[in-house]
Order: C-alpha cells, then sequence, then structure tokens
C-alpha cells in the first residue's frame, strides 16, 4: 500500500523588528562641499568691476584724448610781425597798390617752404584778399609808385624758404580792390603766408 503524502512543515515567520524583515540600507552619497553651477561658469556681476569704477576710467581714458588732441592739433609752422604798411593809389583803377613788410620766424622743426603769399585788409564793408605780385616786377612799381619804397624789404617770392629757428625779412606788394580813403580807413592789415605741406597759414596782423 502506498504511504499518506506528508504535509510540508510550515516555515514561521520571523517575529516583527528581527534582523531579516529589515530592508538593506542604501548606502548614502559622501558628504563634501556643495558647488554651484552657476558660479563655476561666472557672471558679469562676479567678474566685472562696479560700474562706478568702470565709468570713472572710461571719463579717465576720454580726458587723456581731449588733452593729446589739444596739444597735437593743427599749428601754424611760424610766427612773425607786419612791420610796415606803404600804399598809393593807382589812378583811374579805383584800387590801392599796397608794398607790405614783414618779418617771418620758422618756429618749427623742419625748413618752411613758402607756397604762396597774399594781402588781406578788414573794411567796414567786409574783407579783401589779393594775390601778391610777382617779384620781376618790383622795380616797375617803384618807378611809378616811389613811395612804396620807404621801409621796405628785398622782395620775398614763393618757393622761398627759412631754416628752423630762423627769420627772414621781406617785402610783397599786393593791389587792393578800394580807393586810397577807404584804405587808410582800414579795420586792419594782414600778410598770409602758405607754407608747403602745411594745414594753416601764417597770418600776421597790424
Amino acid at each position: 500500500m502506498t504511504e499518506p503524502s506528508r504535509p510540508t512543515p510550515l516555515t514561521p515567520l520571523p517575529a516583527a523588528g528581527s534582523p531579516a524583515q529589515s530592508k538593506p540600507e542604501t548606502p548614502s552619497a559622501p558628504k563634501g562641499p556643495t558647488i554651484n553651477i552657476g558660479e563655476e561658469f561666472g557672471t558679469a556681476k562676479k567678474n566685472l568691476p562696479p560700474a562706478k569704477i568702470v565709468l570713472i576710467a572710461v571719463g579717465a581714458v576720454l580726458v587723456v584724448v581731449l588733452i593729446a588732441s589739444f596739444v597735437k592739433r593743427a599749428q601754424p609752422q611760424g610766427k612773425g610781425s607786419l612791420d610796415n604798411v606803404a600804399a598809393e593809389e593807382i589812378p583811374g583803377q579805383d584800387s590801392t597798390m599796397v608794398a607790405l613788410t614783414f618779418t617771418l620766424r620758422n618756429t618749427s622743426d623742419k625748413i618752411l617752404y613758402v607756397h604762396s603769399l597774399q594781402g588781406q585788409i578788414k573794411t567796414s564793408s567786409g574783407d579783401q584778399t589779393a594775390d601778391a605780385v610777382s617779384a620781376i616786377d618790383f622795380d616797375r612799381y617803384y618807378q611809378a609808385f616811389p613811395s612804396l619804397k620807404i621801409g621796405a624789404q628785398p622782395a620775398i617770392s614763393p618757393e622761398a624758404k627759412v631754416p628752423p629757428g630762423q627769420s627772414l625779412a621781406g617785402t610783397i606788394m599786393v593791389a587792393f580792390p578800394v580807393k586810397l580813403d577807404a584804405f587808410n580807413q582800414r579795420k586792419s592789415t594782414s600778410v598770409v603766408v602758405w607754407p608747403y605741406d602745411q594745414q594753416l597759414p601764417i597770418v600776421l596782423t597790424r
């Protein structure tokens, strides 16, 4: 006869709070300093100096630039003086021939080459400018108007040169389209010297 099967014995449940019932602990991440990713890459607030300091620095740079521009701005290559003015009316032409004697001093560190010469007067009716006549015509004008030779110096012509630190005295003649009476009532008289390769003329006024 076949023996009846025996029931499988039941495994007793572990008591509450026993080690078998507790869950395994998950290992915790190692503790350390907290890192802020935003700080890692940097921000304008943290990397740039305060706005007040930036504005002060920009202002200082602008002041330096303005001072440098003022010091290096274009200046005439020379100075001098208008020493003598002699005038005589040209008959029948409503014009006045004028001899202008002046001293020109080269104040630069390079040779001053004269490019052109002009005479200029300021009158109550406006300014008048006239180019200097050719030096080869001086003798003819002196014969026609002897008073122009009073106080005159040798003629100065274009292409004349003045070495650095030296002076040149001479005379130019110009014909202004005004009568002698109007010329005598002028407000000022000037010689305008235009050197080569210069932005500004040398103006000698009296």
